[in-house]
C-alpha cells in the first residue's frame, strides 16, 4: 500500500447522529482513496458512534480504529491519534463537522508548494440552516511567515485566538519537533496551549484558502453547549499557556497578549458560571482565582485601565479575592 499524502485524526464521542456525514465527506478528498489514512478514535461513546467508524473503514483503504472504553477527552483522543501519523501531512477533524470535497487534496498540495510548517484555513459555522463564513484574524494571504509574527497585539484577534485544531493541515515535522501533543487530560481549552506552543516554536506558516471546512453549532454534546465539571479545565489550560510563553526567550513581549486573553475569558467564563450548580460555579472561581495570581502585576494593571467597564465588573471580585484590584 502506498505512503498516504495525510493522515486525518478523528476523535468522537456520541457524534452518531453527525458522524456518517463526516466520514462521507473523507471519501471525497482525493481521486485515490489510499493518498488519505483515516485514524478513528471512539472515545467511549455509548451510541453508535464507534459501529458508524466500523463501516467506513471497509470503505477506506487505510484506517485505524482506537476504542477508549471510558472517554479520555479531546486533547488524549487527537494523541492517541498523533502516535499513528503515517506520511508527510495530518489534520484534525472533529466528529460533528464535515469537509467540502477536495479540501485536503488542495491543502496538501499548497503545504508542499510553500514548503510551511503548517497551513491555517477560513471556517463556516452551520447554525441549524444558517452558514456563517469565519475568516482567520490574519491580513496576510498566501504569504509565508514566522509564526510568531501573527501573535500580537495583545488587544485585536490574532492568529492565537483562533486556535482551531481543524482549521488547517500541519507537516510531519511539527510533530517531530513537539509541537503537535495536546496536554494530557484536558476536557475544554485543550487548543489555548497547543495554539501558543506552534506558534512560538514552528518555523513558517501561511493562511490559504481552501474548500470549506463546517463547523457545527449549537450540538447538544459539544463542550461549547456544556455547563459541567469539564468547564474547570479553562483555567488550567490558561496555566499552561502562561507557562508555556514564560519559558520563551521573548516571554516580556508576548506575556501582555497572555494577559490580555486570559482577562478576556475569565469574564466569559464567569458570566456562563452563572448558570453552573453552586459547587461547580465556586469550583471554576476559584481555579480562575488562582491563575489570575499568576499574571504578572504590571501586565495586570495596564491591561485593566483598557478594559470596559462590564467587563471589570465582572471580573471584580475574583480579583479582590486574588489580592489584585480592577
Amino acid at each position: 500500500m502506498r505512503t498516504p499524502l495525510v493522515t486525518v485524526i478523528l476523535p468522537a464521542k456520541d457524534a452518531g447522529a453527525y458522524i456518517g456525514t463526516t466520514l462521507e465527506t473523507l471519501t471525497r478528498q482525493f481521486e485515490d482513496a489510499s493518498a488519505l489514512k483515516l485514524v478513528a478514535i471512539d472515545d467511549g461513546s455509548r451510541d453508535d458512534t464507534g459501529a458508524l467508524m466500523r463501516a467506513y473503514a471497509e470503505r477506506l483503504p487505510n484506517v485505524e480504529l482506537i476504542r477508549n472504553p471510558i472517554a479520555r477527552g479531546l486533547a488524549t483522543a487527537r494523541n492517541q491519534g498523533l502516535e499513528r501519523v503515517e506520511g508527510d501531512a495530518f489534520c484534525f477533524l472533529d466528529g460533528d463537522d464535515w469537509m467540502q470535497p477536495r479540501r485536503l487534496e488542495v491543502l496538501v498540495s499548497r503545504l508542499r508548494e510553500l514548503d510551511c510548517d503548517f497551513l491555517r484555513t477560513d471556517h463556516v459555522t452551520v447554525t441549524g440552516s444558517h452558514r456563517a463564513l469565519v475568516r482567520a484574524p490574519h491580513p496576510w494571504r498566501e504569504r509565508v511567515l514566522v509564526p510568531r509574527a501573527a501573535i500580537l497585539p495583545e488587544n485585536e484577534s490574532t492568529m492565537v485566538d483562533y486556535p482551531y485544531a481543524w482549521a488547517g493541515v500541519f507537516h510531519r515535522r511539527v510533530l517531530d519537533d513537539g509541537l503537535a501533543r495536546f496536554p494530557e487530560g484536558l476536557f475544554t481549552a485543550e487548543d489555548r496551549p497547543w495554539i501558543w506552543r506552534l506558534h512560538l516554536g514552528a518555523r513558517s506558516f501561511a493562511v490559504v484558502d481552501a474548500p470549506a471546512l463546517l463547523y457545527r453549532r449549537g450540538v447538544a454534546t459539544s463542550l461549547t453547549q456544556a455547563r459541567d465539571r469539564r468547564q474547570l479545565d479553562f483555567a488550567r489550560a490558561m496555566d499552561e499557556v502562561i507557562a508555556v510563553v514564560e519559558q520563551d526567550a521573548e516571554a516580556e513581549r508576548f506575556l501582555p497578549k497572555v494577559v490580555w486573553t486570559a482577562l478576556a475569558l475569565s469574564s466569559h467564563h464567569l458570566v456562563r458560571a452563572r448558570r453552573m450548580r453552586p459547587r461547580l460555579r465556586a469550583e471554576m472561581r476559584g481555579g480562575i482565582r488562582d491563575m489570575l495570581r499568576r499574571l504578572p502585576d504590571d501586565e495586570l494593571d495596564e491591561t485593566l485601565t483598557r478594559f470596559d467597564g462590564p467587563r471589570r465588573r465582572v471580573l471584580a471580585r475574583v480579583l479582590r479575592q486574588a489580592g489584585r484590584t480592577a
